[in-house]
């Protein structure tokens, strides 16, 4: 039996006709199968961001400085072994669905749901993506979840083609943003919204 280079299994198993049903079904086939296709199920997770399983992996991920930003809220971080790959890697894009997964998971674990605690679970959830991601093109977030570390990670990351911030232009960091922008040379895109003036551009 001739084995195939992964390359050739990547092409195959990236096409689009496949879905993830399909694809989780084939990554359990044998080990090489598996390591070609965990990239590709989880370089475009989106719509999955809602789901709780989905964020209690990435709590898993978080490292002890990123932790350390919820102690004041008393979360209480899932107690399961280190996942097997290291999932977030391979995240391309990160959208607002992000709110939404952590809204749901709070939630699920009762806690008492406040924008303060979800921009906070959200913030180390986003340093923790701008740390690992090695090929995050895309990020949605609100400017309020901003803080130094951050904005130092975004300030380092050479891989973002296109964000889109929610801001309502008051935010102390604003000036930590622009400094951002005009550093950036591979930003293509650039989304601001503000539902509290209604701009959009």
């Amino acid at each position: 039996m001739i084995a195939l280079p992964n390359e050739c299994y990547y092409q195959i198993f990236n096409n689009p006709r496949l879905n993830h049903k399909n694809l989780f079904s084939c990554a359990l086939v044998n080990r090489q199968w598996c390591r070609v296709i965990i990239p590709i199920l989880w370089s475009e997770p989106k719509r999955h961001f809602k789901d709780i399983r989905l964020i209690r992996i990435f709590l898993l991920t978080l490292n002890s400085e990123e932790q350390d930003l919820l102690i004041s809220f008393k979360i209480n971080f899932p107690n399961y072994p280190k996942p097997l790959f290291e999932y977030t890697n391979y995240i391309t894009s990160v959208t607002y669905d992000l709110y939404n997964g952590v809204r749901n998971w709070l939630r699920y674990e009762r806690y008492k749901i406040e924008n303060e605690l979800v921009n906070a679970v959200v913030g180390s959830l986003t340093e923790m993506f701008l740390r690992t991601s090695k090929n995050l093109k895309h990020l949605d977030f609100n400017d309020s979840i901003c803080d130094p570390i951050l904005l130092d990670y975004l300030y380092e990351n050479t891989t973002i083609t296109s964000m889109y911030i929610f801001t309502d232009f008051k935010s102390k960091a604003i000036g930590g943003l622009l400094k951002i922008l005009y550093k950036n040379f591979t930003l293509t895109s650039l989304t601001l919204s503000s539902v509290k003036f209604g701009f959009e551009g």
